[in-house]
């Protein structure tokens, strides 16, 4: 028997915000544990919370980015369970009036552009987090993370395979990151994702029963235990087993998913409406604000650095992967207009310094204005494309300015005529027998002549210009 993958992704957005969702407390990743709660966050009795403003226009604007509805009714709900990092005994969340629903993203799949539903995105507060000491099996608990806002994306069941699911992933976090809301960061916890899995006979409408998958601090985790899980309940389903609907941990060094408790329904929680938070009806011209607000997200700028600056569809995917790069191209090209150019070197040079370097463009602390210089001085033969890249590294390593670094290190390529060839004669003289190979039509031979001539010159020549003196003192002989 076939079967077919349903996976269903929920990501939990960390919403950059100055202080927490629902009281003044900082919303600052790395803090001295428990030091960033009050009252509130702690659910303390007679304590009240009050809903931050940017966080519901953040939340709005996530909405609108995914191409969402933007309800009028802003209602926030009760979801009851208890557990050591929830000190109130329920989290604030929104249940039957998300912020946002029925958005969609797409992606590229095999059969071409995928769309992939967005059920919903709605607000809520973040819980506490637990830090399990295995030597002497104790766990404590941090409550600074306690309140921190989160928007909620649960994607339609529309993805079929891991890699839809990773493509999903990359594609959303992309979106987000264009808005400046989050730093969509998993290391930090700013960006985690659940994965609802299930399978059933190919041809076949009836969900199977699913599993949630938690763990996942990759995109690449995410698509690694989505394909262990699917095999995992094929297994059990040909082999006579029924699958079990439960919570599971994704094990990255054991490749292997492992049971954590039994998988919950919506009404476990007992949702039921906060009576401290009062429901309200959104101003339209919020939204419309918003909306007039919200940057050019990707699929814009990707059509736009197409069609404006004539780039191809290659190079113009790999700059929009990065907003600050973007930027970066439009900013070079106000001072060197030549897009194919300034391509190749973001694309080459400059991404290949910021993946050793395991920084953001922002933290090189390099000026449009300097690497169109750099460019320039390539392409005008003053450098040659190797020192350029040499001098690009240097530069980045803080060994002194673009002119300084040229001109110490000897980069500054000879193209004076007579220098040239003076050269140019020697190596004519001392190799009569290429001379002849070229005199006789082989014209390939010409490199080796100018291989010559580069080489007495240490490589401070134009090999282009050798090149053409070559052709032209031979023509004349």
């Amino acid at each position: 028997m076939e079967f077919e993958t349903v996976i269903g992704l929920e990501v939990h957005l960390q919403l950059n915000t100055c202080t927490k969702i629902f009281c003044s407390c900082r919303n600052l990743f790395g803090d001295q544990p428990n030091t960033n709660v009050c009252p509130v966050c702690l659910g303390l009795p007679g304590s009240l919370p009050v809903l931050n403003r940017k966080v519901l226009d953040f939340g709005i604007r996530v909405g609108l980015a995914l191409d969402c509805e933007i309800s009028p009714l802003v209602k926030f709900d009760r979801k009851n369970y208890f557990y050591p990092d929830l000190p109130k005994g329920y989290q604030i969340s929104q249940f039957d009036f998300p912020i946002a629903r029925k958005g969609h993203i797409s992606i590229k799949s095999s059969a071409g552009d995928k769309r992939i539903g967005i059920t919903r995105a709605h607000l809520e507060e973040d819980a506490g987090k637990l830090i399990h000491n295995d030597q002497n099996r104790s766990t404590l608990v941090d409550y600074n993370r306690t309140g921190t806002p989160l928007v909620e994306i649960v994607s339609d069941p529309d993805l079929r395979t891991a890699q839809e699911a990773y493509d999903y992933l990359t594609a959303l976090k992309l979106v987000l990151s264009y808005l400046s809301v989050s730093e969509c960061d998993m290391e930090k916890g700013s960006l985690r994702c659940d994965a609802n899995v299930s399978i059933r006979p190919k041809g076949d409408s009836k969900l199977g029963t699913k599993t949630e998958l938690k763990n996942m601090n990759s995109f690449s985790a995410v698509r690694r235990a989505i394909d262990y899980e699917a095999k995992r309940q094929e297994g059990i389903l040909l082999s006579g087993g029924e699958i079990v609907q439960q919570t599971l941990l994704w094990d990255d060094a054991r490749a292997v998913t492992l049971p954590m408790r039994s998988k919950e329904n919506s009404h476990d929680y007992r949702y039921f409406p906060d009576p401290d938070l009062v429901p309200f009806v959104l101003d339209p011209a919020w939204v419309i604000a918003a909306r007039e607000a919200l940057p050019e997200l990707p699929t814009q700028k990707l059509s736009r650095l197409v069609e404006h600056y004539k780039l191809n569809i290659y190079d113009a995917t790999i700059i929009i992967q990065d907003r600050e790069l973007a930027d970066f191209f439009e900013a070079c090209y106000l001072i060197y207009p030549d897009a194919k150019k300034i391509a190749n070197w973001l694309n080459g040079p400059l991404l290949k310094e910021l993946n050793e370097r395991k920084c953001s463009l922002h933290d090189l602390d390099l000026l449009p204005a300097v690497l169109a210089a750099l460019i320039e001085k390539v392409e005008t033969a003053q450098i040659s494309n190797l020192a350029g890249k040499e001098a690009l590294s240097l530069y980045l390593n803080k060994n002194g300015s673009l002119e300084e670094i040229i001109r110490n290190k000897g980069f500054l390529q000879v193209s004076d005529d007579q220098q040239l060839l003076t050269v140019i004669d020697e190596v004519l003289r001392d190799n009569p027998a290429a001379v002849a190979e070229i005199k006789s039509g082989k014209t390939n031979v010409t490199g080796f002549l100018v291989g010559q001539a580069m080489k007495k010159m240490q490589g401070k020549a134009n090999p282009k210009k050798l090149n053409e003196l070559i052709t032209g003192r031979l023509q004349n002989e």
